[in-house]
């Protein structure tokens, strides 16, 4: 014989299996995309990085936290840990890795992935360190944005001479655990200051530890100014760089405004914003179906002339004119 079932049983059952399909189309509906931020820095020192960073992410339709995640590793100023960090991410199965330390942080991602795509921000040629094969096509699973600061030395050696007509010795300072950066930088200022009649002396330091003996070198060289060259990690010291170039009264040059409002004297470079803004964009288009194959490597081209003019006077250096009307900005 049946057995019957109640009428509040009855509804009891319906509303258990209305239940159960929201909670079983909840749990098959499919994970949130994922991004791997790899960088050789930390946090607090890329916060105007990320920002714009995440402001091409917007612009392509994603904002974190909504419809993707990030991931983030940093090395913290230790580059060794790179490798770790990215076979980590790797692991992890993003979407896409933005390599955003520079080249050791491309080149650690390059190492850990043939397949997931990876978004670059470094001032190398990536034909050269072999990261795409064209700049046009990259054909493989990398593409990104390039600036000009390897490129800045020239130029900026010319600006020390214009600042200190009467220098002759002049001291870089490059970090040796990023060779792929320092040594063709240190090349090309060798050359512009040969023709400019200027004895040049290469500093070394990867470490915080390094820059009081860096600096005190400076002395003993009787060194007229310092060029700083490109790096993630010197970049990331750029408040810690200023004060130690006003301590030891040496004018300096850098590449990032952070520097000169800090108290440095003068820098020339790369706007930092804009390459952030196309690595976001990018990272987008690619979550959404483009291929790294298939888009081109840019090169962000603004440069931005910044003279922290306080600083000269401090140090007894007339500005010229001329410079002062081709300086992007003064600060006072």
């Amino acid at each position: 014989m049946a057995v019957g079932i109640g009428r509040r049983q009855f509804i009891s059952a319906l509303g258990g299996a209305s239940l159960a399909r929201p909670l079983t189309a909840r749990a098959q509906q499919p994970a949130m995309a994922a991004i791997g931020f790899l960088s050789s820095a930390s946090p607090e020192i890329y916060e105007t990085r990320l920002r714009v960073f995440r402001e091409g992410l917007k612009e392509t339709g994603f904002v974190e936290g909504q419809n993707v995640a990030i991931e983030y590793r940093w090395a913290k100023g230790e580059n060794d840990r790179l490798p770790a960090l990215a076979t980590e991410l790797a692991g992890r199965q993003v979407a896409v890795i933005v390599a955003a330390g520079g080249t050791p942080a491309a080149l650690a991602a390059k190492a850990a992935t043939a397949i997931i795509p990876i978004v670059f921000a470094v001032a190398v040629d990536p034909i050269k360190v072999g990261f795409v094969t064209s700049l046009n096509r990259p054909g493989g699973n990398m593409t990104g944005v390039t600036n000009l600061n390897v490129e800045m030395g020239p130029k900026r050696v010319e600006l020390l001479r214009a600042l200190l007509p009467s220098a002759t010795i002049i001291a870089v300072l490059v970090d040796p655990t990023n060779p792929e950066l320092a040594t063709p930088f240190v090349h090309s200022m060798e050359a512009a200051a040969r023709d400019l009649g200027l004895q040049t002396h290469v500093l070394n330091a990867s470490t915080d530890r390094d820059f009081d003996s860096a600096f005190a070198a400076l002395t003993q060289l009787h060194a007229d100014a310092l060029v700083i060259g490109p790096s993630t990690f010197l970049s990331t010291r750029s408040e810690q760089l200023a004060v130690l170039t006003l301590r030891y009264k040496v004018p300096t040059i850098f590449q990032y405004r952070p520097f000169v409002a800090a108290g440095g004297l003068a820098s020339y470079g790369t706007d930092e914003t804009e390459y952030y803004r196309v690595v976001g964009g990018y990272t987008g288009q690619i979550l959404k179906g483009e291929k790294p194959a298939d888009l081109p490597v840019q090169q962000s081209t603004k440069v931005e002339l910044i003279i922290n003019l306080k600083t000269a006077k401090m140090l007894g250096i007339n500005v010229p004119l001329t410079l002062l009307g081709r300086a992007d900005e003064v600060v006072e």
